[in-house]
């Protein structure tokens, strides 16, 4: 099945970045406005408006959509229209089961070290994600949930880790979207209290395993999505009964 392909229009919002924009600026710029929704999927990207939008030249910008294309989010037919991806369970999937794995690993590194510095951190993350959800506040739960989890992620101290995560994490953000909007979503505050616990205490297994069954309500919201149909045109379809 086709996917619609839609005229870009350029963001009402002025980007949020430097200007003297680099290629690294670019693309984080870009790829957050295809994860946030402001860059819908199946919408055509014209480097020359991306450009005008960010206030650089074209350059940054098409080193940016080829990155973007590696990363899964951008799709390009040569010669004819680039446009961002369709969203796409099936990728989605894998992207959640690396990033998950890579989560584990950051706990298990990263606890026997673990500060108290830290987890009052990641207290503190929770404590903000809770409110965001109490005021169904979406894009706030996100930013929370990502500084909850990058407590563990900059301590272990692994680039590899990070650069993983960088990768796929994105994939995952745009239906992310979608169990932070339901009642799925509240679970994950007790799920962090209890990764908190079981760090403080130095429980590497247990937080490991914690941290697994956290990032499980996402494998489940994906898990039901498949089984609607096979084929990406069905993942799509109940990603967009379920309001994602």
């Amino acid at each position: 099945m086709q996917c619609a392909i839609y005229r870009m229009p350029i963001p009402s919002r002025v980007a949020a970045v430097r200007r003297s924009l680099l290629r690294e600026d670019a693309y984080r710029a870009i790829r957050d406005a295809i994860v946030d929704g402001t860059l819908a999927p199946g919408e055509r990207l014209n480097d020359g408006d991306l450009a005008q939008w960010l206030g650089v030249s074209r350059t940054p910008v098409r080193e940016a959509l080829a990155r973007l294309e590696e990363a899964g989010l951008v799709q390009t037919k040569p010669g004819r229209y680039t446009i961002v991806s369709p969203l796409d369970v099936r990728a989605a999937r894998s992207a959640h089961s690396v990033t998950s794995a890579m989560h584990e690993l950051a706990v298990r590194e990263a606890l026997p070290n673990l500060s108290v510095a830290e987890l009052d951190a990641m207290r503190a993350a929770n404590a903000r994600f809770a409110e965001a959800l109490r005021a169904n506040d979406v894009d706030a739960a996100l930013a929370a949930d990502d500084e909850f989890h990058g407590v563990v992620v900059t301590a272990c101290a692994n680039s590899a880790v990070h650069a993983v995560l960088e990768q796929f994490t994105p994939l995952l953000r745009r239906l992310e979207r979608l169990r932070f909007a339901s009642l799925s979503g509240r679970s994950s505050v007790a799920q962090h209290d209890r990764i908190i616990a079981l760090c403080e205490a130095g429980d590497v297994d247990g937080a490991v395993a914690a941290t697994r069954a956290n990032w499980a309500t996402l494998a489940q919201l994906l898990d039901a999505a498949l089984t609607d149909g096979d084929g990406d045109d069905a993942g799509r379809e109940s990603f967009d009964r379920y309001g994602g």
